[in-house]
């Protein structure tokens, strides 16, 4: 498979997610009313700066917390762009999951999923970050 370009990643549901900080940063930056243009030329700006981590919600000591999984630079992200509940009921079943999106450590957006089937992830370990 070709490899997505940060124009076909802007058109996805990850441009549509970090819309509202491309545009503050925009705005920080002067441009008080971008074109569309504009956003795409911001966004792939960014794109290759981001990362996104994939946590999901466990019971635990009679609360919720996150497990991290896996965080993914910009080229590692691709089937998780293209088909996102596809790509993790087939690599960790089904649960309550999270992506956070960072550019460098600042936190970009968030944006939840919930598949079906089988908690694959429960066996797995957690993601151990420096």
């Amino acid at each position: 498979m070709e490899s997505l370009g940060a124009s076909e990643v802007f058109a996805s549901w990850v441009g549509k997610l970090l819309r509202p900080f491309l545009l503050e940063l925009l705005e920080r930056k002067g441009n008080r009313q971008p074109t569309e243009a504009d956003l795409q030329v911001a966004f792939e700006a960014l794109w290759p700066e981001c990362s996104a981590k994939l946590m999901v919600q466990e019971p635990w000591m009679g609360t919720v917390r996150f497990k991290s999984l896996a965080r993914y630079r910009p080229e590692e992200f691709e089937a998780m762009v293209l088909d996102p509940m596809g790509y993790l009921s087939e690599r960790f079943g089904g649960g309550k999951f999270k992506v956070n999106f960072y550019q460098g450590m600042n936190f970009v957006a968030t944006r939840n999923f919930k598949p079906e089937g089988e908690a694959k992830w429960k066996e797995m370990p957690e993601l151990q970050e420096d």
